[in-house]
């Protein structure tokens, strides 16, 4: 029977991996990058927008290069190494500017900070350039948090809301426990937990369309778990789970809706947010 298992060490696979030293935050900032991502840049266009208003509140200037497109995870992850090698290249050209970069998705600063280093394996001069990419790079949740130490006032009416943080930004840049704590500062916000709250909406980039009926099935669960959580809302930080959540709970016409975080945080902070 052991040999349909693959050649591990001995009791390899019941060793958890070491935990990563604790990140050092710089201190804040004059000027920082925005990297929108193309899920914002093309379908939600006004969170990029609050995720800038956000910082600017902070007294920070923020950066935009036109330039920029896509970080490189859809090719990445569907296996097409070589396109995602080119775009990942053409980021960290546009990206090369000694500035903190800001992402308002925790997968996409995921690619940044993990993966890149799998992309450009090979090259060790491209190395020393993605490892400081890598240092720089924080998702925009953990950059309020860690490194502006916001202290808000609460400017909405008592609201309660579910969060959903998607599976790679959970396991990659620990945005549940960054935005938990950034709702935590707001005193009329009250955070429900929800069943599956762990587990993937399905998305997966290119997955929900090469397996159609299991991303089905997956982002059913979720939604449903979202709604019997008696939250008025859902919110994420990352574009491509609220798009698919979004699209799922339109087709199942219910009202429950999800935004993005950085716009439910713009809301309760700024009085230009606040009806």
């Amino acid at each position: 029977m052991s040999e349909l298992f693959y050649d591990a060490a001995p009791n390899a696979t019941r060793i958890a991996p070491a935990r990563p030293a604790p990140r050092e935050y710089p201190a804040k900032p004059t000027e920082v990058t925005l990297f929108g991502t193309c899920v914002v840049d093309l379908f939600f266009p006004e969170a990029g927008l609050d995720a800038i208003r956000l910082l600017e509140r902070e007294g920070i200037r923020v950066h935009f290069p036109q330039e920029q497109s896509c970080c490189g995870q859809p090719a990445w992850t569907s296996g097409y190494v070589n396109e995602a090698r080119d775009v990942a290249r053409s980021q960290l050209d546009v990206l090369d500017n000694g500035l903190p970069v800001v992402v308002p998705s925790g997968s996409c600063a995921g690619m940044f900070r993990q993966h890149y280093r799998e992309v450009f394996a090979e090259e060790p001069a491209t190395l020393k350039r993605v490892e400081d990419l890598a240092r720089r790079t924080f998702e925009l949740t953990e950059f309020l948090l860690h490194v502006c130490k916001v202290e808000w006032r609460d400017l909405g009416q008592p609201t309660q809301v579910a969060l959903h943080t998607s599976c790679s930004a959970r396991r990659e840049m620990n945005t549940h426990l960054h935005a938990r704590e950034l709702l935590g500062k707001l005193d009329n916000v009250e955070r429900l937990d929800h069943d599956h709250e762990s587990e993937c909406c399905g998305f997966g980039g290119t997955f929900s369309v090469r397996m159609p009926e299991v991303s089905g099935a997956m982002v059913l669960d979720k939604t449903r778990a979202l709604r019997d959580s008696g939250a008025v809302e859902m919110v994420t930080a990352d574009g491509g789970c609220l798009l698919n959540i979004n699209g799922a709970l339109d087709k199942q016409k219910q009202a429950f809706r999800g935004r993005h975080l950085a716009s439910f945080l713009w809301e309760r902070v700024s009085s230009e947010g606040v009806s």
